[in-house]
């Protein structure tokens, strides 16, 4: 038998405690933050909380997991069909400027959580984990388009760049964060995108 929309759609009370969440886990940290201000600040019972999330783990998994999929979409929105490869990389670091020039920005959501969970066996830091693989991945993608024979290296200094820029965006002027982003990802750009002699 077929779900109706109903059935397959979050509900609406998941929906508010999963943003909620996200907002202050974000703004505050995780540890920080009990279930009862969750609760508190979503407007719902704590038997509905338990109803949607088994545990404050679980929220905390769900709050990574759209983090993951907002930044999937923010990647996907900046690759334009036909754009080069280095056009494109430039792209995704221009998209992730604008992030760090938001409001209220306070890092890296994955890097944050994962300075809570250090153990590498806990699921919050394997879903850290999975994360940047992905993103490492994407990267070397475009990079392996630019120049195959050094792809992986340029990945890894693109990420680089990028955490860097996440941990400064919000202790310096994030203007000029970026602006020294920016032109890192265009310098690695140039010296990738060369062939080598």
């Amino acid at each position: 038998m077929a779900r109706t929309e109903t059935e397959t759609r979050p509900s609406e009370a998941r929906q508010r405690l999963l943003a909620t969440a996200s907002r202050i886990f974000y703004a505050e940290g995780i540890h920080s933050v009990g279930v009862d201000r969750i609760i508190a600040e979503a407007k719902v019972t704590r038997a509905t909380f338990y109803r949607h999330f088994p545990g404050k783990e679980d929220l905390v998994l769900a709050y990574l997991q759209s983090a993951d999929q907002a930044i999937r979409h923010q990647i996907t929105t900046a690759v334009v069909p036909g754009a080069s490869a280095g056009d494109t990389v430039r792209a995704i670091a221009a998209a992730i400027a604008d992030g760090i020039r938001t409001p209220g920005f306070r890092g890296c959501a994955f890097l944050n959580a994962v300075a809570e969970y250090p153990d590498p066996a806990h699921p919050v830091h394997q879903a850290v984990l999975a994360h940047r693989r992905w993103f490492l991945d994407t990267v070397n993608t475009l990079m392996a388009e630019l120049q195959a024979a050094r792809a992986e290296p340029a990945a890894q200094h693109f990420v680089m760049l990028r955490d860097g820029a996440m941990a400064a965006g919000c202790l310096f002027d994030p203007d000029a964060i970026c602006e020294t982003f920016l032109r890192g990802v265009d310098g690695l750009v140039r010296i990738h995108g060369t062939p080598a002699g």
